[in-house]
């Protein structure tokens, strides 16, 4: 397996873009080919997933895992970017901490959420922000989205610091937003820390800046694999060589590594593809397997 493949959780700091974060990482590894699972804003911290080499093929599958983060809510104004980067462009009196509370439950489970103006999604063919900052208006349609848990952890009167647990595709922003006029306010985001995607965790990030290859890439193992929607699939000995080369595999030439692990997709949903290990551990590539037989979505490259 080439060295510079496998996957990195990197602490971004405030006021740098997703992209500078990962400049570091990529000089260190020699490489540009590095993904990442979902980028932070610029005033945003936390955790960006990083995904080097032939692992970047993986990243759909990171993108698509669920998101817990740290939010602080300034109420009183709201602006267009929703963040503390934009201008103000609405004012209202602040909420009490009742009133949060109250509008809480109805941002929980299953919402229709309209995605900030200032996003990356697109729109007739264009990034949305890109019309946002010529001053168009721009209409971004509700679309669905989970919240699994949101708390809020304390209120000082005038900003509020909420835990939010939720399905990829999320934004916080809206959520502040919302949240906001649901009290009979106006709102933006003070700041933002992402504290994990899927199994992964901040507090087992590393500063870009600290990025050691050799220490803090990780491989894809059969534990991570299931979290990430995945199904473990163990390949005989005597098939790898067909599988390298994307020959035809048959229903006996894989087995489950551990018939007792947690069935995949617990963590991410459904399962959408078989993540295929050697006798010997190691990552060898995704599959799709269906009725109509089994088909490759990518291999890794063998080790030179």
């Amino acid at each position: 397996m080439s060295p510079v493949a496998g996957i990195a959780a990197i602490s971004k700091p405030a006021g740098i873009t997703s992209f500078a974060a990962l400049s570091p990482i990529k000089r260190s590894l020699g490489t540009a080919r590095v993904g990442h699972a979902g980028t932070l804003d610029r005033f945003a911290t936390g955790l960006l997933v990083v995904l080097a080499g032939p692992y970047s093929r993986l990243c759909p599958d990171f993108s698509s895992l669920g998101k817990t983060y740290v939010a602080t809510i300034l109420f009183g104004e709201e602006t267009d970017t929703l963040d503390p980067e934009g201008e103000v462009v609405a004012r209202a009196s602040l909420p009490d901490r009742e009133g949060i509370e109250k509008a809480l439950p109805g941002f929980r489970g299953k919402i229709m959420q309209a995605p900030p103006a200032y996003s990356a999604l697109h729109v007739n063919g264009e990034r949305a922000y890109e019309k946002a900052l010529r001053g168009e208006a721009v209409e971004m349609k509700a679309r669905p989205v989970e919240i699994f848990a949101l708390e809020l952890l304390d209120f000082d009167g005038e900003k509020a610091r909420v835990f939010v647990r939720c399905s990829s595709g999320t934004y916080v922003r809206s959520l502040a937003r919302d949240l906001a006029l649901a009290a009979g306010s106006r709102a933006r985001l003070e700041a933002l820390e992402r504290r994990s995607i899927g199994p992964l965790a901040l507090e087992d990030a590393v500063a870009p800046a600290d990025f050691d290859p050799g220490r803090d890439l990780r491989l894809l193992d059969p534990a991570l694999a299931s979290a990430l929607g995945l199904r473990p699939r163990l390949l005989a000995a005597s098939a790898e060589k067909r599988f390298r080369n994307g020959g035809v595999l048959l229903p006996a030439d894989l087995s489950t590594p551990v018939p007792d692990a947690a069935s995949p997709g617990e963590a991410a949903g459904a399962s959408h593809g078989s993540a295929v290990f050697s006798v010997e551990g190691a990552f060898l590539g995704v599959i799709e397997e269906g009725e109509t037989g089994i088909r490759y979505r990518f291999v890794m490259p063998e080790s030179p």
